[in-house]
């Protein structure tokens, strides 16, 4: 399983073709992450989007509710030793957290999410508000604790080589 990357542009002027196919191509892959940014250039103003997936199709396993729907990502496979130990001490976190305030984890944050801290070795509120889908509600809620975990993984990974 490999990370792939796709690019699309969609104009605002007759974008319904562009948004079709963006969104039949986003129905047959599993989406990890978006970035994307507004060109103006008056009637001829665009999207820029920058898709990272993983093809559906290659993917193995299923998460059960909505099986075809969504397949399950190994994080081992797609992150290195390293950032898979940092996403694994920052889902130890979320975990805990999660049952103190008796919430479902994907609350806190997504594996998604989790992956791309331990990949970016965030060290930044504003780095941590950067990732998609993180609100300043969440950076301020659970920012210095993630900041603080990532420090200590970053620091005790150091001291080890």
């Amino acid at each position: 399983m490999s990370l792939q990357y796709k690019f699309f542009i969609i104009p605002i002027k007759d974008l319904d073709a562009a948004e079709e196919s963006f969104n039949r191509f986003l129905r047959t892959v599993r989406l990890l992450s978006t970035d994307r940014k507004f060109v103006e250039n008056g009637e001829n103003s665009f999207w820029a989007l920058s898709v990272e997936y993983l093809d559906s199709q290659k993917s193995e396993g299923s998460t059960g509710k909505g099986a075809g729907r969504f397949k399950k990502i190994d994080y081992r496979e797609i992150l290195s030793p390293e950032d898979f130990a940092l996403y694994a001490k920052l889902r130890d976190w979320r975990k805990s957290t999660g049952e103190k305030e008796s919430v479902p984890l994907y609350t806190i944050f997504t594996n998604e999410q989790l992956a791309k801290m331990a990949q970016q070795k965030i060290k930044t509120l504003a780095e941590l508000g950067a990732l998609t889908g993180i609100g300043v509600a969440r950076v301020d809620k659970y920012g210095s604790n993630i900041l603080a975990v990532i420090q200590e993984q970053v620091a005790q990974g150091q001291k080890e080589t």
